[in-house]
């Protein structure tokens, strides 16, 4: 066994033009890895940065570091199943994964809705404005990966639109950026226009990248789509575009507006209204679902 491990390792390294001795002689002195180094356990441990004196603002910043970090996983699945050439039962594995996270995204929200200090958390959020998870860059990537960015318009957004076609004019009338514009004056809040300047190109440019090569495109190619692949995609569909924002709006209900406050957003969005997904109107893969259950989108 170890000649037939040296013999593979000479010929690893032969065909990169190395000689392998060298390498073997870099092992003898190399240190062995550990965990806490692996996983970088110190630098993590060390990202949470409280404003405040509040306890629970620390609950706060990792819930959403959490978040950050499951979503980076989802576009890890995302990435491969739009830059390659998968067979489709490769492609059903893929989105399981992506219904397990995102059912993790569901269900982590009681870390927010009970983890907190209802007082607490209703003082120390002031010093958060203008941030907002609205501002999540790699929730918008996730949307362009997923579906053709007219699917990432409501209905006012649709008839703003007119016969444009562009993208740059997609994304002016584009769903999320009602949370933060006064479509009767043009007016952007603050936490849009930071948002736009250090994400909007970026948006734009993968949009252009992967137009008619997202995930909705790549279902639209697969005619005999297995029935469990299709079960998959509405399911993921359902649970990120329905279900997630459904929770995040229960529980901003609950800090917000349980005892008929109606207190704004950091981010100073009509929250009640952008994050209910009637209102959003977002579907990855409109074409796996009926006239009557797009009719009904989010309304059970």
């Amino acid at each position: 066994m170890t000649d037939e491990i040296l013999k593979n390792i000479e010929a690893k390294y032969r065909q990169l033009g190395e000689n392998h001795a060298t390498y073997l002689q870099g092992l003898l002195h190399a240190k062995p890895i550990n965990y806490w180094d692996y996983v970088e356990v110190e630098t993590l441990l060390t990202l949470q940065r409280p404003r405040t004196r509040f306890k629970d603002e620390s609950i706060f910043i990792m819930y959403h570091q959490v978040t950050e970090l499951v979503l980076k996983m989802m576009l890890h699945e995302v990435e491969q199943l739009v830059g390659e050439d998968l067979p489709a039962d490769t492609w059903a594995v893929k989105i399981e994964r992506l219904n397990r996270y995102t059912s993790m995204l569901i269900n982590s929200f009681d870390v927010m809705k009970y983890g907190m200090d209802y007082d607490d958390y209703n003082t120390f959020r002031s010093t958060l404005t203008p941030a907002s998870g609205f501002q999540s860059a790699q929730f918008r990537l996730l949307e362009i990966y997923c579906t053709r960015p007219e699917n990432l318009l409501n209905t006012e957004g649709k008839k703003r639109l007119g016969e444009a076609t562009d993208i740059e004019t997609i994304f002016e009338n584009i769903y999320w950026k009602d949370a933060g514009t006064d479509r009767s004056t043009g007016k952007k809040s603050l936490t849009l226009r930071l948002f736009e300047e250090k994400y909007l190109a970026q948006f734009v440019a993968l949009a252009k990248k992967v137009q008619g090569n997202t995930l909705q495109d790549k279902a639209l190619k697969m005619p005999d789509m297995p029935d469990i692949l299709r079960e998959k995609l509405r399911a993921f569909d359902r649970m990120f575009n329905i279900e997630w924002p459904i929770v995040h709006l229960e529980t901003a209900q609950h800090y917000l507006d349980s005892k008929g406050e109606g207190k704004a957003a950091t981010g100073g969005s009509e929250w009640k209204k952008y994050l209910h997904p009637m209102y959003q109107q977002r579907k990855f893969f409109p074409h796996l679902w009926s006239n009557q259950e797009i009719s009904d989108w989010g309304k059970q």
